[in-house]
């Protein structure tokens, strides 16, 4: 999967911020840094779907970051948050 660009609602980027102390540069740096995803539900547009993908960002923090993949090969990110235990360990299993 290619990501060419994100689009940020303000009110999702806040609320990252606040809730969960998790940054625009942070979740855009995951992407640069080969995460693993996973597709999570058919969207209703044909061809936009949610997926999750779980990497590092440029800090080294690991982040769960929950997105919609547009058909322009955007990210229209919907959450991000850190990695849960088991979401740890399923990263750890695919990157090796």
């Amino acid at each position: 999967m290619k990501i060419e660009g994100f689009i940020w609602y303000v009110d999702v980027a806040d609320k990252l911020e606040s809730k969960h102390s998790v940054t625009i540069n942070e979740v855009e740096s995951l992407f640069s840094r080969k995460p693993v995803f996973r597709m999570i539900e058919k969207g209703r547009i044909k061809d936009e779907n949610l997926y999750r993908a779980l990497g590092q960002s440029y800090a080294g923090r690991y982040l769960a970051v929950f997105f919609i993949y547009k058909t322009t090969k955007e990210a229209l990110v919907i959450s991000a948050r850190d990695m849960s235990d088991r979401e740890r360990r399923i990263y750890a299993k695919r990157k090796k």
